[in-house]
This record gives structure tokens, C-alpha cells and sequence, in this order.
């Protein structure tokens, strides 16, 4: 019954989702379909909005490259694939395709979403936080902040149920403990349509607010229903809630919060570069790492309104002002990395400008096959400077594992978490390159022959005429 729950309701997600897709693609069965790896890719394509590599075809070899690239890509983002692997996926085994399609859903679509939760709330900033204040009403706000600031430490899992906790509140006979039982009776759909459209029911849910019908009612009256199919359908309420309109109001003193941290950060940072100006290269790391992991921590609750979709057009002269302002923050941020890894000691400095260059190289967009004459040549460039490049490989590489990190008084000269990064760089990146740029080359030198062949074929296809005419074909040809 859980098996089957689970596979109605992850289907309906993924064509909820590949519905966004161009063309757009409707999945029949889940374990048929999945095994050509092509699903598997459409669908993470829409979820991260990045251009994964592919394999067009459909033999047993290329559903199992598309397959380890749905992966790799899963595996690049820290996600844990346990007891995940290509074999089963082709076999289309029910566990394996469910677990992995679960462990989707849950990092693409309810932690993002349970990741923008803290946004809802009136979170401080920095400056404001750190002023003195000893009023009965200062520290009621500032526990209420520690509080708030101690609840998005929670899981995911944790954060949703939370959020239905609430919406639920509001109707007091309504209680939510779990994404199981507590779900059964149908009250708490009710309570949250109740609460983000009063007047609405459960079953018209999928017309008014336009959420996919993941679940009937069948399948939650049920003794024991299934958690995961619940909390992939809660989040589906989640998601609307995010899409409401906000309020002018709102929005401008989320600005005025952004605006308010981003200042501290650009302060924070160039008090940090006044501190270590006399300290050893390692300290310099040392201090700029500590930095980023808090303000990569504090950012979170800011993104939605920083990465806001809306063009230049349509933003507000605060939003323009504040989009200014944490453009000119990372753009300091990252000067101050180009300017570490510049400062690195001998030979690293030079291994990290080598990995840059190829790594340059390895983002560049391939040339368009629409002239595939034109595109030989540009080519042929990308080619040659790839391979100059990787004549240093086994240099650079003798050169970074043989490096030792310290100096005459024994003290580490590097973090060995940049040596870590550097190394995985190397393997990861560019040891195991893909070679698309040569396949495209050689797929796009034959796209023009069988073009220049083809129009000749079509300019012959007539009566052999005279002999000077045949004549000057072939001089032609």
C-alpha cells in the first residue's frame, strides 16, 4: 500500500514539475521511464535550472551515461545517494527509483522551501541587533529574535510541520503532530486552505490555488498513511503561500532589513582586511573562511528578497539600490579570494592559476553547429588551447601532492582545506573532463561533410549532359 501511495504521488509531482519543461513531458510509469535516464535529467533541469550533459540515444550505454550524470550532478550538490545505484535504476527497481525520486523531492522542493520559512518573520539586522538597548520591550524583541534565529536550525522536516502547525492554529480543534495520522481525517488540508483561502475546500484546491491533486482522500483515511507522500503534498501549500502577493509595506522593510546587513557586511569585511594586513597567509585564510560561513549562515533569511526575479523595470529604487549594494559586496568578496589565491606560496600560486584557466575554458558555451564549417574552426582553438594546457597536468599534479605544508617553524603554511579544494578540483574537474568538446567537434566535422555531400548530390541530380559539363562538376566538386 506504501509502495503504491508513494509511486501515485511522486508521479504526480514529477509531471506537476516536467509540465514546465520544453516540450513538456508526462511520465506513465515511473520505473519504465526512469530507466533511460533522459526523466531523470528533464527533471533536474527544471528544478536547478542548469544545462546538464546528455547522451541523445536510447542503447543500453547511453541510458546508463545519462543515468551516472543525473547522479554525479545529484552527488555535486551533497546529497547522500545510499544504496543508490546506476544498475537498479535501469532495472527500474520500485525501493531504489522511490528512495531516489524521494531524495529529490526533499532537497530540490521541501528544503528550499522550508529554507525561506525564517523570511516570513521580522528578522533583525546585524547593526540593529547589536545596539544597546535595555527596555522591557527591547529584550522581549530580542528573545523573540533568538528564538526565531534558534527554530530555523531545525530540519527540514521539522520546518514543515511547523509551518502546518501554525496554519493549523488558527483553527483550535485542528491538531498536527506528525505527517501521518495527524492527517487522516482531512481536517488539516482543510485548516490550511481555511488559512490561506478562507472559503475553500479540499477537493477544489486544485482549481482555486492551482496545487497539483498529489492525494485523494483515500489515500490518508487509511490506518497508517504514508509520511512522505503527505509532506510532498504539504509543501505543494507551502510553495503557494511563498506566491502570494506581499505587501508594499512588507517589502520595503524587507529591504530596509537587507540593506541594513549588507552595510555591516561590507563594514565587517574591510575591518577584516585592516586586522590581518601584518598576519601570515594562513591567518588571512584563516579569518576569510570564518567570515563566509557566517555571512553564507546570516544570508539565508535575506535571498528571496536578493534574488528577487523581477527586472530592473520593475523594482522599487530601494530594490535598485539595495541589488547595487550586494552586487558590490560579493564583488569585494570575491577580489578578496583572487587576491588569497594570488598570495599563495610556490607552487600553488601557479597551480591555481592553471586550474582557473581550464576550469575558464571548461565553462565556455560550445560553438553553434548551424554553420558547421565556421563552428570546425573555433573548435579546433577551444582543442588546442585544452590540450596546451593539459600538457601541465602531470606537473602541476606531482607538484600538489608532493607539497609540503610548513614552514621552517613547522606551522602550516596553507589550510588544508584550500589543498583538499585544489585536489578535488584536479580529479574531480578536470582529470575526468567530459569529452564533449572533442565528440562535438567530430559529430559537427561530419555534419558538414553530409551537408556539402548532400547539396552536391542535389545540384547532380540531373541528366550527365555534355562532357564539359560533367567536366566542370567535378572541378566544382
Amino acid at each position: 500500500q506504501r509502495e503504491f501511495t508513494q509511486k501515485k504521488t511522486f508521479t504526480s509531482w514529477i509531471n506537476s514539475i516536467l509540465a514546465k519543461h520544453t516540450p513538456p513531458y508526462v511520465v506513465s510509469d515511473l520505473y519504465t521511464d526512469i530507466q533511460q535516464g533522459h526523466l531523470l535529467l528533464d527533471l533536474l533541469e527544471v528544478l536547478s535550472g542548469q544545462h546538464l550533459p546528455r547522451e541523445k540515444g536510447f542503447n543500453t550505454f547511453q541510458c546508463r551515461s545519462n543515468i551516472e550524470n543525473a547522479l554525479t550532478f545529484l552527488k555535486s550538490r551533497s546529497l547522500k545517494l545510499i544504496n543508490i545505484h546506476v544498475a537498479d535504476i535501469i532495472e527500474g527497481k520500485p525501493s531504489i527509483v522511490l528512495g531516489l525520486i524521494w531524495t529529490i523531492i526533499f532537497h530540490f522542493h521541501i528544503e528550499e522551501l522550508a529554507r525561506t520559512l525564517a523570511c516570513t518573520y521580522n528578522q533583525p539586522s546585524l547593526d540593529r541587533s547589536s545596539a544597546v538597548d535595555s527596555s522591557p520591550k527591547a529584550n522581549r524583541s530580542a528573545k523573540k529574535s533568538a528564538k526565531i534565529k534558534e527554530r530555523w536550525k531545525m530540519s527540514a522536516t521539522k520546518a514543515l510541520l511547523l509551518w502546518a502547525k501554525e496554519q493549523c492554529s488558527l483553527h483550535g480543534s485542528v491538531s498536527v503532530t506528525d505527517f501521518k495520522s495527524s492527517w487522516r481525517n482531512g481536517l488539516a488540508f482543510l485548516a490550511i486552505i481555511q488559512t490561506l483561502r478562507p472559503g475553500l475546500a479540499f477537493r477544489i484546491a486544485e482549481l482555486e490555488l492551482n496545487i497539483p491533486r498529489l492525494l485523494e482522500p483515500e489515500d490518508v483515511d487509511i490506518v497508517n498513511p504514508d509520511e512522505k507522500s503527505i509532506m510532498t503534498y504539504v509543501a505543494q501549500f507551502l510553495q503557494y503561500s511563498k506566491s502570494l502577493p506581499e505587501s508594499e509595506e512588507d517589502m520595503q522593510e524587507k529591504v530596509r532589513e537587507a540593506m541594513g546587513w549588507l552595510a555591516a557586511q561590507e563594514k565587517k569585511l574591510a575591518g577584516l582586511l585592516v586586522e590581518t594586513e601584518n598576519e601570515t597567509y594562513y591567518q588571512k585564510c584563516k579569518e576569510m573562511m570564518s567570515f563566509m560561513e557566517t555571512f553564507n549562515q546570516e544570508k539565508i533569511p535575506f535571498l528571496p528578497v536578493l534574488s528577487s526575479k523581477r527586472g530592473e523595470a520593475e523594482l522599487s529604487e530601494g530594490q535598485q539600490q539595495m541589488r547595487e549594494e550586494w552586487d558590490k559586496v560579493i564583488s569585494q568578496i570575491n577580489e578578496r579570494k583572487a587576491k588569497l589565491d594570488q598570495m599563495l606560496p610556490s607552487p600553488l600560486d601557479s597551480i591555481e592559476a592553471w586550474l582557473q584557466e581550464v576550469e575558464r575554458l571548461q565553462a565556455e558555451d560550445l560553438p553553434d553547429l548551424q554553420d558547421p564549417f565556421k563552428a570546425m574552426s573555433l573548435f579546433r582553438e577551444i582543442i588546442v588551447m585544452f590540450k596546451d594546457l593539459m600538457d601541465c597536468f602531470d606537473s602541476h599534479l606531482d607538484a600538489l601532492q608532493s607539497f609540503k605544508n610548513e614552514d621552517e617553524k613547522n606551522m602550516p603554511l596553507v589550510l588544508p582545506e584550500k589543498l583538499e579544494e585544489m585536489k578535488r578540483r584536479l580529479f574531480s574537474n578536470i582529470r575526468s573532463t567530459n569529452p564533449s568538446t572533442f565528440l562535438e567537434y567530430h559529430y559537427g566535422l561530419c555534419s558538414a561533410i553530409a551537408s556539402e555531400v548532400k547539396l552536391k548530390l542535389n545540384i547532380w541530380d540531373v541528366k550527365y549532359g555534355a562532357k564539359e559539363s560533367v567536366e566542370s562538376l567535378l572541378e566544382n566538386w
